[in-house]
């Protein structure tokens, strides 16, 4: 079943797409949401101090501290996924204690505290919260509320929530086509250089908490030029969309596929040493010089394989691997060099 997203987890993928020099509005969107929440709430703890109805008022206290303080490690973080769970369990149980503390007439904070939860959670989670917030005050609501004006809240949420589903499932689709295009080759369908990016940095980041082995297999199609002038640009495509499908047969799920230039590719290798790598990066080689991709002539590819080292950061570690890969060349192609 395809994995649904949050609004948040939209905005993380935005914000990594920015370079960090240029910073925007969006950039700074979960603090300006959290200095909503925070804001709206604010005033009513005040007076509510000031009317000495401490438990409301502590209540209130509470969720203001929570959405700045969530909100805060979202922007600095960028982890996404607990704290947003978490703003939304407090959105929740901040409806639900200010009904039953404060009384029926609260239940108007429903309705921005379940769009914060669509926009914060994944579709089908926020529609579990939406339905545990009306079950859970019913019981307050059932006694004090005539049946008009409760029919008129339960409809309202109701509708709201159908509304902010369809809206989510709307901006998922529209994601998953946006992040194809902007990550994805169109030609072979591999990951492209802004994707590559992005997942070197993971990798970085996932050695340097856990040191985490991983490696690169930068390959390239050798005389690649003189295929496209003797045969042609369909040609070349087709070698190119080939050469991706016998790769990506080869390699493991966990592995991922890049392509970063016309005929430049780069496979990364989570968990893999240099050995391991080295011994797929051979496995590749082999199997595109068996694969007669055209007809009486030899397609043959070049590869250069580098392990990610202590203190390194993506350009170094892509840059050892390209060195590698000249060296292949230069000791006469279809042939695989490993960098120190």
């Amino acid at each position: 079943m395809r994995k649904l997203h949050s609004g948040m987890d939209a905005w993380r993928y935005l914000v990594r797409s920015q370079p960090r020099r240029k910073r925007r509005v969006e950039t700074f969107l979960p603090l300006i949401l959290s200095a909503a929440g925070a804001l709206g709430v604010l005033p009513f703890t005040i007076l509510r101090f000031m009317q000495g109805n401490w438990v409301a008022a502590f209540v209130d206290a509470v969720i203001v501290v929570g959405f700045i303080a969530l909100g805060t490690y979202v922007y600095r973080t960028h982890r996404v996924r607990a704290a947003s769970v978490a703003i939304a369990i407090l959105c929740i149980g901040g409806v639900m204690t200010t009904v039953y503390v404060n009384g029926p007439q609260q239940v108007y904070w429903a309705f921005p505290a379940l769009m914060a939860v669509f926009y914060l959670t994944r579709p089908r989670e926020a529609v579990a919260g939406a339905i545990v917030t009306v079950v859970s005050i019913l019981p307050v609501l059932l006694p004090g509320t005539d049946s008009h004006e409760m029919t008129t809240i339960l409809i309202t949420i109701v509708v709201m929530s159908a509304f902010a589903f369809a809206f989510s499932l709307i901006t998922n689709r529209q994601r998953e086509q946006l992040l194809q295009l902007a990550t994805k080759d169109p030609l072979t369908g591999a990951g492209n250089r802004r994707g590559l990016d992005a997942k070197l940095t993971d990798v970085v980041n996932a050695f340097n908490r856990s040191a985490t082995p991983a490696s690169l297999v930068l390959i390239d199609l050798d005389h690649f030029k003189a295929v496209n002038d003797a045969y042609g640009h369909a040609v070349g495509d087709h070698i190119l969309r080939s050469v991706t499908e016998i790769i990506n047969l080869r390699i493991r799920v966990t592995d991922s596929l890049y392509r970063i230039g016309g005929e430049e590719f780069v496979v990364v290798l989570e968990g893999a040493d240099l050995h391991r790598a080295a011994h797929l990066a051979e496995q590749l080689r082999t199997l595109v010089d068996a694969n007669e991709l055209v007809p009486d002539h030899a397609v043959t590819i070049s590869l250069g394989v580098a392990e990610l080292k202590s203190g390194e950061i993506p350009n170094d570690w892509l840059h050892r691997a390209d060195e590698a890969l000249y060296r292949a060349k230069d000791a006469g192609r279809n042939s695989t060099s490993l960098s120190d």
